[in-house]
């Protein structure tokens, strides 16, 4: 049993075009005999037709034929006029039927039927398809008129046609030949062909493409990074379950155009820059995602574009942990050195027997810690924010630092897209560099105040120190990443996050600073995420 699946391409298109040329040569074949042999049949029947006109014209004939012994004049001459044209038989008979001439003399003077040709009897030429002695033919009537235009007999001419087996016998020669250079030819083009099939396919054969195939679009799906390419036209050529989930894309949308699809996509820009983005955040619809960009490269020509993203990036784990998570841990480590502090206060009263003295210091500490919880609690309507105002309030006074916050300051609603996580690293991180900012000042009070304020259009949130400054020519330098005044440590990356954010959400960033004198930053972000400019600029 034969097991095709199991061929090798190379044979299998080989056998195909074999069978298909062979069955395209038999089927030309057939056809040109078909016509051969009625071209053969028609020439059969012109010619016998015609020697019957000739002979039926003979003036030998029209008078032999009236004469009681005109037999022996007829039939020699009849002879000789089959001879020249080739017939295979001339039968000359009278108006009663009787053979005046035959092939075979013996049949001279018999009497044919009249009633199988009497159309010939009435003076009608045609021609009829019989069966003879000679196998099947044509045979020609004409008939023969004397002077006085009065039929006196009739000129039968016979042909035997061209058979099918004579016909190939004549071509067989012609036909083997074009058989076999056209077998030899379209066995060597199929040849051709399946190797440079297996050449364009790594040399792999189908069912291993098949497998390979499954293997990778499995693969593809099971990634939970979504991924979408399109080619230069802009159309889906690739697109993930992962991606189809992350932004609701319903349906097939492989050869649809990414724009109609996924209307605020960035993923053709890439075909005009030509170079990669990475680690790109923006949102598609309402899901923010984290976007590396790169061109698709056939022959150094950009042929698409590709993007993989995520809705959950290691930037924001990393952002989260750096601003979120650590500030934290730097506020319970500040309230614990401020603690022992304080304990140490108290110890040191009882020790000096000024019992009365210590209870009221726990009292107004308890207090002073109350009001400002209470304070900012009233005023910041999220458990996260304030857990970070009172840890930076207790890591400045370990610093020596005045940290203020605005008694106007309130907050109730978060802007469209921007999350607490966000909010802590905005706010943390400008709190902490201006903390930085007071590493080199003793010369005067240090403070900081900060300004959280919002109304129905925007949020603004405000810092202002009273540091060494930033010095005019790199005041546009400190939110590009990994950019720091500072030699030591993990720098570069608080504000970088801070710009990020803003620019995601549509907002803006205010600097106002002067060398000595200190640093006023203003970050405003909009209640409603504006529109995408940058991709109304590519459309």
């Amino acid at each position: 049993m034969l097991h095709l699946d199991n061929w090798p391409i190379r044979r299998k298109i080989t056998l195909l075009v074999f069978g298909i040329v062979l069955f395209t040569l038999l089927m030309d074949a057939t056809i040109l005999i078909g016509k051969i042999a009625s071209v053969k049949v028609e020439d059969v029947t012109q010619r016998s037709l015609l020697t019957a006109k000739v002979t039926a014209q003979m003036p030998e004939v029209k008078r032999a034929v009236e004469m009681a012994l005109g037999a022996a004049q007829i039939q020699p001459l009849i002879e000789q006029v089959r001879t020249i044209y080739g017939a295979d038989y001339i039968v000359v008979v009278d108006m009663d039927g009787k053979r005046m001439s035959h092939p075979i003399e013996s049949r001279i003077g018999t009497y044919f039927n009249v009633n199988e040709a009497k159309p010939a009897f009435a003076e009608h030429v045609y021609v009829d398809r019989v069966k003879g002695d000679l196998g099947e033919g044509v045979r020609a009537y004409a008939p023969i008129m004397n002077e006085e235009h009065q039929q006196v007999g009739v000129v039968m001419v016979g042909n035997t046609v061209p058979q099918l087996l004579s016909i190939l016998e004549d071509m067989s020669k012609e036909m083997a030949l074009i058989f076999s250079l056209t077998l030899c030819f379209g066995i060597l083009g199929a040849y051709l062909l399946a190797s440079h099939i297996k050449q364009q396919t790594f040399q792999l054969e189908p069912q291993e493409l098949a497998r390979t195939l499954d293997e990778r679009t499995s693969a593809f799906h099971a990634i939970h990074e979504g991924i979408i390419a399109i080619d230069e036209h802009e159309r889906i050529t690739v697109i993930n379950e992962a991606a189809r989930r992350m932004l609701k894309v319903k349906g097939d949308a492989v050869g649809e155009n990414i724009r109609k699809v996924i209307p605020d996509t960035r993923l053709p820009e890439i075909l005009e820059l030509g170079y990669p983005i990475y680690n790109q955040q923006f949102y598609i619809g309402d899901t923010l995602i984290l976007s590396n960009r790169v061109p698709i490269k056939v022959k150094g020509k950009t042929a698409g574009a590709l993007a993989i993203f995520q809705d959950k990036t290691e930037v924001t784990r990393l952002a989260e942990e750096l601003t979120g998570v650590k500030a934290f841990v730097d506020a319970l480590r500040a309230k614990n050195h401020e603690h022992s502090n304080k304990l140490h206060t108290i110890a040191g009263l009882i020790q000096l027997g000024k019992e009365q003295e210590a209870l009221r210091y726990i009292f107004q500490l308890d207090e002073e810690e109350e009001n400002v919880a209470h304070y900012i609690s009233a005023r910041i309507q999220d458990i996260n924010l304030t857990g970070l105002l009172i840890g930076k309030i207790s890591r400045a006074k370990e610093l020596g630092i005045a940290l203020h916050i605005d008694p106007y300051s309130e907050f109730n609603m978060f802007p469209e897209g921007v999350t607490y996580h966000d909010l802590v690293i905005i706010i943390g991180n400008l709190i902490e560099n201006a903390f930085e900012g007071m590493a080199e000042v003793s010369e005067r009070d240090k403070r900081v105040d900060v300004s959280i304020v919002q109304d129905e259009s925007y949020l603004t949130i405000e810092v202002e120190d009273n540091g060494i400054g930033i010095p005019q020519e790199i005041q546009q330098q400190i939110f590009a990443k990994g950019f720091s005044t500072k030699q030591k440590g993990e720098r570069g990356i608080g504000l970088y996050l801070v710009s990020s954010i803003v620019e995601r959400s549509g907002g803006e960033i205010e600097v106002d600073s002067a060398v000595g004198c200190g640093t006023w930053i203003r970050v405003k972000l909009p209640m409603e995420r504006k529109e995408d400019t940058q991709y109304e600029q590519n459309d």
